[in-house]
């Protein structure tokens, strides 16, 4: 496929063209049925078994234990905003009917602008006090930007919250959390009360099997929006400790807010994520990408090739800083693998940036909106060649573009 281009954006983000190339099949005809995949019962037995195996790969890859449920649903990450917080209160509720006429805590980490927007939803909600256990935007140049991790002697977790939530990679600054355990940009599970059942949740949507998930035993939540890593917008995975499953009903005859059907844990664990139609086109190409990682060595490999690829580039950016042509947005040690974001310096420098690479057939290299600047998404489709014309063509374009002052 000659005309395709390199897919460098954030999201929807790019797909393993043997998989595309795999799904157009099924869309005429899924598994012999003689029926296409976006045409056939969400209810039937084939697809019934496709489902079954797509919670295997993730299973067998991350290596999710018999402690957690593994769950479909609809709504993206966004909608997760609010489920989290009303499962997570009725959860909280049930474990502490006497505390009726008292608000309980949910704790949020606030790193960028998803876990921004999920703390704000859980304040809009109602129903409990949120605590902001750490701001990434204090410890900041200008107090305003999500440009690091907070040290860890700045959060100040709540004794007994209904959650603890952070976001493991925030995309538009391109903020992570490190999957290295002693790192000290890594969340700092070693603050959290020991000996009971933490209700940590964690927004994995940007790097979702992209690398293994660090104490995934450890979390009552972790959900992933599909559209950056394993397939199209449309499919939201919950990995979800089964005593965060519970009777919202009951809760809220104890006074927790209801809790929409579709929305509530329980309703999709007994009706094995069919309660109503999923995204059955989006689970079916999800599914066929999962598979093709396993037979490529499973998300250990991808965290290997990841890392390679996300070393390139930051080697190349700190050419061009030195050149005083580009300049990183975000604090070293903070940087993210998967969304790496710069500026590109000069008078229209960053217009002529984004066309060079365009007339190369690499597109979708323009920051958020709200930051502006180059924003690299490294998903795992993007592969090593195509990272390396891409750092091949920004070595070039530093040397072309470097003041002259700075050239040597």
């Amino acid at each position: 496929m000659d005309h395709r281009v390199i897919n460098f954006g954030a999201g929807p983000s790019a797909l393993p063209e043997p998989v595309l190339e795999e799904a157009m099949k099924g869309l005429l005809n899924f598994q012999g049925t003689g029926i296409g995949i976006a045409e056939i019962s969400h209810r039937s037995k084939e697809f019934g078994a496709f489902l079954s195996n797509v919670e295997s790969l993730i299973r067998s890859q991350l290596g999710v234990p018999s402690t957690h449920s593994i769950l479909f649903t609809q709504g993206g990450g966004s909608a997760q905003f609010s489920a989290v917080v009303l499962n997570f209160l009725a959860r909280h509720r049930l474990l502490h009917p006497e505390l009726s006429g008292e608000d309980p805590v949910l704790d949020y980490v606030v790193t960028g602008s998803w876990s921004k927007k999920a703390a704000e939803e859980a304040k809009r909600l109602g129903g409990s006090k949120v605590n902001i256990a750490a701001d990434a935007r204090k410890h900041s140049q200008d107090q305003k930007s999500f440009d690091n991790i907070p040290p860890h002697d700045a959060y100040t977790f709540s004794a007994d919250p209904a959650l603890i939530y952070y976001c493991e990679n925030e995309t538009v600054d391109g903020v992570q959390y490190s999957n290295n355990e002693s790192a000290p940009s890594s969340f700092p599970f070693h603050l959290l009360k020991q000996g009971s059942l933490l209700p940590l949740v964690a927004d994995y949507s940007s790097s979702f099997m992209s690398r293994p998930i660090p104490h995934l035993a450890d979390h009552a939540l972790i959900f992933a929006g599909a559209q950056k890593n394993i397939g199209p917008a449309g499919l939201t995975v919950l990995i979800v400790r089964q005593d965060c499953i519970v009777d919202v009903d009951a809760a809220a005859k104890l006074g927790a807010i209801p809790v929409p059907l579709t929305m509530s844990y329980k309703t999709l664990a007994d009706s094995k994520s069919l309660y109503n139609t999923p995204p059955v086109l989006t689970i079916f190409i999800s599914g066929l990408v999962l598979q093709r990682m396993k037979d490529q060595g499973g998300v250990e490999y991808y965290a290997e090739v990841n890392r390679r690829k996300a070393e390139k580039v930051y080697e190349v950016l700190k050419t061009g800083k030195s050149k005083g042509v580009l300049h990183g947005k975000v604090k070293e040690g903070s940087g993210s693998w998967t969304n790496i974001v710069f500026d590109v310096l000069g008078d229209g420098l960053e217009a002529k940036f984004l066309a060079e690479a365009e007339k190369l057939g690499m597109k979708s290299l323009k920051g958020h909106r709200s930051i502006g600047g180059i924003r690299v998404s490294l998903y795992n489709a993007i592969t090593e060649e195509q990272t390396d014309k891409l750092v091949a063509y920004i070595f070039d374009f530093v040397e072309q573009n470097a003041p002259q002052s700075v050239q040597y």
